[in-house]
C-alpha cells in the first residue's frame, strides 16, 4: 500500500489510465477547499524538515514541489526564516497558499515541464513525485540537478516498492506509482546527488520511503535539458 497526500487511503492494485498525471491536478484542483482541511499540521514531516534544514545555509530559499496549500511544509519552513517558492500544478491550491504566506513565491505549473531558470538551497517533493507515472519520475532528476546549486538538498518521497498503485481521495480513484529503490538510487547519483539518509516504511511519515540526499555537481552533473518548459 501506498500513502496518498494526506496519507491513510485504502490502495487497491491495477494498471494504469491515460493522463494520470492530468487527471489527478482535476481531482486536486476540484477538492482544494476539502484537501486544504485535510492537509493540516500532523507532525508527519517534522523530523525529515529538522534534519533537511540542518543541511541549508542562513536566509535559504526552498522549492517545494507539489506545495498544495502551503500546509504544513512550507508553514514550517516559513516560520523558521526560509525563503519558500510553492509550485503545483493545481490553481485552486495555489490560491490558497498565496492567500496564507503571501510573501513567499507561488507559482502554477506541472513539474513534468519545471524549468525556473533559477537555482535553490533546497527542494521537496513530499508525497508529490509519487503521482507520476515511471518514466515521468525518471526525467525528473535531472531537473532537480537543474535548479540546484552545489550542497542543495532534496528530500522526497517514493513507494515502498516498484509498481503501480491505487489510494482514493473523496471517493475518487487516486493514481500512485513508484520505481524500486536501487533505481532511485542510481538516478540520485547519475544527476549529482548524493544519499544524505534514506528511510524504509517510515510510519512516522505515512508509510512511505523518505530520501534525503545533497547536491555534489562533482559525481556526475545534470544533462540533457535545454531549460524549456
Amino acid at each position: 500500500m501506498m500513502a496518498d497526500r494526506h496519507g491513510g487511503s485504502r490502495a487497491i492494485r491495477t494498471d494504469g489510465f491515460a493522463r494520470m498525471p492530468d487527471r489527478i491536478v482535476s481531482l486536486y484542483d476540484r477538492t482544494a477547499a476539502a484537501w486544504d482541511a485535510a492537509r493540516q499540521r500532523a507532525g508527519l514531516e517534522d523530523a525529515w524538515l529538522d534534519q533537511f534544514r540542518l543541511g541549508l545555509p542562513d536566509g535559504a530559499e526552498v522549492l517545494d514541489i507539489g506545495c498544495g496549500s502551503g500546509v504544513p511544509i512550507a508553514e514550517m519552513l516559513i516560520e523558521r526564516g526560509v525563503a519558500m517558492t510553492g509550485l503545483d500544478a493545481s490553481p485552486s491550491l495555489i490560491a490558497i497558499a498565496a492567500r496564507r504566506f503571501a510573501k513567499a513565491a507561488w507559482i502554477t505549473g506541472d513539474m513534468r515541464g519545471m524549468a525556473l531558470h533559477r537555482t535553490f538551497d533546497g527542494l521537496i517533493a513530499w508525497h508529490s513525485l509519487f503521482h507520476l507515472p515511471a518514466d515521468d519520475q525518471r526525467a525528473m532528476f535531472p531537473r532537480f540537478a537543474l535548479h540546484a546549486r552545489a550542497g542543495t538538498m532534496l528530500l522526497f518521497t517514493s513507494g515502498l516498492r516498484e509498481g503501480v498503485t491505487w489510494g482514493e481521495w473523496q471517493g475518487e480513484p487516486l493514481y500512485h506509482a513508484s520505481l524500486d529503490s536501487a533505481e532511485y538510487a542510481g538516478l540520485l547519483a547519475a544527476s549529482g546527488f548524493e544519499i544524505v539518509a534514506h528511510q524504509v516504511d517510515d510510519r512516522q511519515a505515512g508509510g512511505a520511503n523518505v530520501w534525503l540526499a545533497r547536491y555534489a555537481p562533482q559525481i556526475s552533473p545534470a544533462s540533457g535539458l535545454d531549460g524549456s518548459a
